[in-house]
C-alpha cells in the first residue's frame, strides 16, 4: 500500500469517526431541546393532587404571589430562603396540607411578587407588609415558619406582631451573622457582594439570573463542577427561550441548585445589596426582637463550618445559635444533620419537626 492510500484511509476512518460525534452531539442536543420544551417536574402533579393553588392578593403597594392549601387545620406561613421562591416548600407541602391550611408566600425580592420600583428592601419594610398579608389573606393567627432569611423575617414578625403569631420555626436564620459589620465574614456575602455589583452595574441587564451565571465561577465550580458553568450557561439561556415567562426547571442539578436557579431568575439584586450595605437590618436589632418573643419558638440548626480565613460557611456558628436560644424566653433547639435549607435537603425530618411541634400546642 502507497503512503497516498495510506493517508486517504487514515483520513476516511478520522472523518467517520468525527462524524459519528457529531451525530451523537446532534442526538444530544435534540434530546436537550426536547426536555427543555416538555419537562415538568414532577412536585407540580403532587402540588395540584394536594390542592395547592397559586394565588395573588394585593396588600397595600404589594400584590403577593404565594400558594394556599386546603383548611385541613390551624394557619401555616412559610417563608423562604433567599434568592428562593416558595416553590422551595413543593417537596413538604402536600404532606403539610394534610394537617394545615398552609400559606407559602413569596416576600418582596422574589418570587412573581409584585412590588414599587423604590419599595425598600428593610426587614421592618417586609415585615409589616407580611403582617398585612396574615391579616388580609389567612385572615387569623398563624404558625410561622422561616428559612434563612425567611426566618430572620419570622423573627420579626413574632417580635412585632405578637398578635398575628401562634408559635415560630426559625429553620437556620443568619441570627448575629448576618448584622452589619459581621456579614463580611460570613460566605453569604460573596452573593450579597455579586448583587451589589449588579445594582451599581450599568451594563446589568436587569436578570439577576444571567448575572450571576455569568459571574459566579467559584459558586459553579464548588457546587457543579470546574466544567459546568458554560453548559449551564448554554441550557438556562435555552430553556428560557423554549418556556417564555415560565419558572427555570434545570432537573440534572443538585436540588439545591435547581431552586436556585428559579430563585434568581425572579431576584431582585436590592435585596441582597441591602445586606451587603448593611440597611436591610435598619431599625431591627436581632438581640432586642428575640427577647420580645413570647410566643413558642423552636431553632432548627443546620451545618456550619469555620473556613481557614475565619468566614463562617453556613447560617450560624454554635455560640450564635446558643446565644438566640438563650434570648428566647421559651425556645427550644435542634441540630440537624443537613446543609442551609433544611426543608430541601431532610424534607421527611423537616414534616416531622413542624407537625410535631406546631401540633403539639
Amino acid at each position: 500500500m502507497n503512503t497516498n492510500n495510506s493517508l486517504k484511509i487514515k483520513a476516511l476512518k478520522f472523518s467517520i469517526v468525527i462524524s459519528f460525534i457529531l451525530v451523537i452531539i446532534a442526538g444530544g442536543c435534540i434530546i436537550l431541546m426536547t426536555y427543555m420544551k416538555y419537562y415538568k417536574n414532577p412536585s407540580e402533579q403532587k402540588l395540584i393532587e394536594a390542592g395547592v393553588i397559586e394565588k395573588t392578593v394585593k396588600v397595600g403597594d404589594v400584590d403577593f404571589n404565594y400558594v394556599e392549601g386546603q383548611n385541613n387545620g390551624p394557619a401555616l406561613l412559610l417563608l423562604h430562603a433567599q434568592t428562593l421562591d416558595w416553590f422551595t416548600y413543593s417537596k413538604v407541602l402536600p404532606a403539610l396540607s394534610k394537617e394545615f391550611h398552609i400559606f407559602a408566600v413569596d416576600y418582596p425580592g422574589h418570587g412573581k411578587t409584585i412590588y414599587p420600583d423604590n419599595y425598600p428592601m428593610t426587614a421592618s419594610q417586609i415585615g409589616n407588609d407580611l403582617a398585612n398579608f396574615i391579616e388580609t389573606a389567612i385572615g387569623e393567627p398563624a404558625y410561622v415558619t422561616g428559612n434563612s432569611s425567611g426566618g430572620l423575617l419570622t423573627v420579626w414578625l413574632a417580635a412585632n406582631r405578637p398578635d398575628l403569631v401562634k408559635a415560630v420555626v426559625l429553620e437556620d436564620p443568619p441570627l448575629f451573622s448576618s448584622e452589619y459589620p459581621e456579614i463580611k465574614q460570613t460566605i453569604a456575602d460573596k452573593l450579597f457582594t455579586a448583587s451589589y455589583k449588579a445594582v451599581q452595574d450599568k451594563q446589568y441587564g436587569g436578570n439577576f439570573l444571567d448575572y450571576w451565571i455569568e459571574n459566579g465561577t467559584e459558586f459553579f465550580r464548588t457546587y457543579t463542577g470546574p466544567l459546568s458553568q458554560p453548559l449551564i450557561k448554554f441550557v438556562v439561556s435555552n430553556y428560557k427561550k423554549a418556556n417564555p415567562g415560565k419558572p427555570v426547571a434545570i432537573a440534572f442539578l443538585p436540588i439545591v441548585v435547581q431552586e436556585m436557579l428559579r430563585g434568581l431568575n425572579y431576584y431582585d439584586p436590592r435585596f441582597g445589596a441591602s445586606f451587603h450595605e448593611g440597611t436591610w437590618n435598619e431599625g431591627f436589632d436581632h438581640a432586642d426582637a428575640l427577647v420580645k418573643i413570647r410566643c413558642p419558638a423552636l431553632l432548627i440548626h443546620a451545618h456550619f463550618e469555620i473556613m481557614e480565613d475565619g468566614t463562617l460557611n453556613g447560617a450560624m456558628n454554635q455560640e450564635q445559635a446558643n446565644r438566640a436560644v438563650s434570648l428566647i424566653p421559651n425556645c427550644q433547639y435542634i441540630k440537624l444533620d443537613a446543609d442551609h435549607v433544611t426543608n430541601l435537603e431532610v424534607p421527611d425530618q423537616f414534616i416531622q419537626i413542624i407537625e410535631g411541634y406546631f401540633l403539639s400546642k
